[in-house]
Parts: C-alpha cells; structure tokens; sequence
C-alpha cells in the first residue's frame, strides 16, 4: 500500500480553536494532533480519530476494504477498526457482575481497563504510543521526552507542575490524563445532533425517524445495547451505548491486511480475533470468564454512527470493518439467522442472498438479533433513524 501523507490530512481535520478548552482540554488537544508522538514521526492519534468521520477512521478507501489502518512504519497494520475517541470517556472501569456479564474499559476488547489512571479512556491513550503496529515509540520515556520538547512542553509544566518532566511514569500519566481531557470535551463530545435538538425540543423527527425510532426502542431490539433514552439524575443525553460486550457473529474481514502480518501474526489466515475472551485469558484474575467471552467485542456508542465529510465517503462499522453501510449493518442484524451461508467460493455482496459463517462461533447473541422479522421498509426507517445521531447537525 502506498505510504499516505497523514500530516496533510490531520491539519485539515483539526477542530476549530475556537472552542471554549479548559487548559488540559487544550494540551490533550495538542498532543492528540501532535505527529511527532511516534517513530517515524507523522502518526498521531488523530491518523485514526478524525472529527470528520466521528473520531474513527478518515479515510475511504481503507474503511471499504480492510478497514485497518497503517501504523508509523510502513506496512504494518493493527488487527481492528479505530474505535470513535467520542463519547468514550464516559465509559466506567471494567467490571464483571454476579452473573458474568462484563461492562466498562476501552479498546474493542476491553483491554484499556481504567484500573491503573481510573479512567479508560486515559489508559487507552497510553496504548497506541508503544505498540509497534501503531506509533510504534519504544518506552515511555521517549514519549515523555518528545512532549517534554514540544512547542507546548510550557502548556504541559504549568498544567501538571514544574518538575513533572523530571518523573517519567508521572509524566507519561499526565499525558494520558491530558489527551482524557481532551476526549472528555465539548470538541469532542458536542451532544449537537438531531436526536438531541429534538429532545431539547427544537426540531422534530421526519415520519421515516419517528418509525426508526419506534423500531429501535422496539421490534429491532437496538435499546437493549444502545439506551436510547436520557441517563442519570441530571437527564443527562444518552450515550447510545450500556458498555457491555457482545458476540454478533460477524463473519470475519477477508480484506484485514493483518492477516498478513506474520511477523506479528504468527496464526496469519487462521487468526481468530476472540475480542474480549481473548483479553481476559491473559489475566489470572478473570481467565475463568474468558470461554463464555469469546469473541465478544464492546458495544459501541452509536452517536456520530454517520458522521461522514462527503455523502459517497465509506464508513465501515463492526470491530473489523465487514460492513460498509448502516443499511447492511442492520440487514445482519434482521437476517443473520435467516438467510443461509454463503459458501467459501461465494463472490457476491455478503447479504443479498447470504451471510458468511461467524468469525468466532462460540458465544453467538441468537436472542437479541438474527431473525427480527423487520421488512426492508423497517430497515430503511432504523437507518432514518441513526442518521440522525451525527454531531453538527443544523436546521
């Protein structure tokens, strides 16, 4: 794949500096856009969480294929598609109820888990900088001095203290914390859709998203993930996800370029990605829930589900990108048990006559989707719906 010159696309991308930060919320806000946070130097965060598309992936091209997007070093791919860094911080430390069911961190499969900053989102930001397949820097101590030479190394001492570069794994704490800051902000989470003006009571749903939302809370069983409804004691918006985890059985992304990194992918074609079952094995702790997890990805919020910079620009959805539409996104969930598999050599648009076989097949959720008896009409007015999800909507 030719090399993309990110740096171009990141600067256009940038949010406006108008908006009214906090001092951290401004310093997570730079080091968020920073490209020099990795080796080579151009990959920062925004590479993959562009505010045009919602904080997920910026480009096209990638999101109507494999969906994965290229680290620092050329050719090296990660195995899942950016998450939104939007209306992520909110999600709680991850935690297992009586009952088995998980809920709580970051990443597609929990791993960021806000046990050691208490916040997830801040302990997902500290993942990308080190990983070889992302911005691929080698400790933290070279993320540390990179932002402790920054343009804004002055902006970083008078928000943590003088001294805070003296202390490595104080430091790259605060970086972190900072970059949560940011994520936390109204430039990232502006609660500015449709759906909010209309339970603000200043605008009202079409007929086609008065019946996708009727839908939504009803025979299509979305709100049973993704609440739909105001949250807390202060009627706060809602988030549009219960930060649980589920296995929707989707099949896998044939066009996954980490298939093909063997190097770090020694299984290449027979890797499965097993989501938040494959997290939990590696801690002794919680290796016993990790069988009736596997496969289990979290369940994303749906705000800015169809945030896009231009109507024919490709949005992927699912953890690894298989759809490319919110129309077949809930098509699967209305047929996935009821059209047949398509069989190995099948060259045809997954969907129209056939699904491909799950990914991973243990732990399938057969009781919330698969056969919703919706028509192709309901469909359509769900997708009426979602649209109406997306920040920066006007009248």
């Amino acid at each position: 794949m030719k090399h993309v010159p990110w740096h171009a696309l990141l600067l256009a991308a940038a949010p406006s500096a108008a908006l009214a930060l906090t001092p951290i919320e401004q310093l997570g806000e730079q080091l968020f856009f920073d490209t020099n946070l990795s080796f080579p130097e151009w990959q920062a965060c925004a590479a993959c969480h562009s505010p045009d598309t919602g904080f997920t992936g910026p480009l096209s091209a990638i999101n109507a294929a494999g969906a994965v997007y290229e680290g620092a070093v050329e050719g090296r791919f990660g195995n899942r598609k950016p998450p939104s860094a939007a209306y992520a911080t909110q999600a709680p430390v991850l935690s297992v109820d009586r009952h088995g069911t998980f809920s709580g961190g970051n990443f597609w499969d929990g791993r960021a888990t806000g046990e050691h900053l208490g916040n997830p989102a801040a302990d997902q930001a500290q993942g990308p900088f080190l990983n070889p397949l992302e911005q691929n820097l080698p400790a933290p101590a070279t993320v540390v001095e990179k932002v402790c030479a920054a343009t804004y190394a002055e902006s970083f001492e008078q928000v943590f203290g003088a001294s805070i570069c003296d202390d490595v794994d104080r430091a790259y704490d605060a970086i972190a914390l900072a970059i949560a800051a940011y994520e936390a902000s109204p430039a990232v989470n502006a609660f500015s859709s449709k759906y909010d003006a209309v339970l603000a009571g200043t605008a009202k749903l079409t007929p086609a998203e008065l019946r996708g939302l009727a839908l939504f809370q009803g025979k299509a069983k979305c709100a049973r993930c993704h609440p739909s409804g105001p949250r807390g004691n202060g009627n706060e918006p809602p988030l549009f996800t219960d930060y649980t985890f589920d296995n929707l059985g989707l099949p896998a992304n044939a066009s996954n370029p980490f298939y093909t990194q063997t190097a770090f992918n020694p299984l290449g074609a027979a890797w499965k990605d097993l989501g938040l079952g494959g997290f939990l094995a590696g801690r002794l702790d919680l290796a016993q829930h990790a069988p009736g997890t596997y496969g289990a990805q979290k369940v994303p919020t749906l705000r800015n589900v169809d945030r896009r910079p231009a109507p024919d620009f490709v949005k992927a959805y699912g953890h690894n990108g298989f759809f490319k539409s919110l129309k077949q996104t809930v098509h699967f969930y209305n047929t996935r048990d009821v059209l047949p598999r398509c069989p190995p050599d099948f060259a045809g648009t997954p969907g129209d006559t056939c699904w491909p076989a799950p990914e991973v097949a243990l732990n399938v959720n057969t009781v919330e989707l698969g056969d919703l008896k919706l028509t192709d009409a309901d469909e359509d007015d769900v997708v009426a719906f979602l649209k109406t999800l997306s920040d920066g909507w006007t009248p």
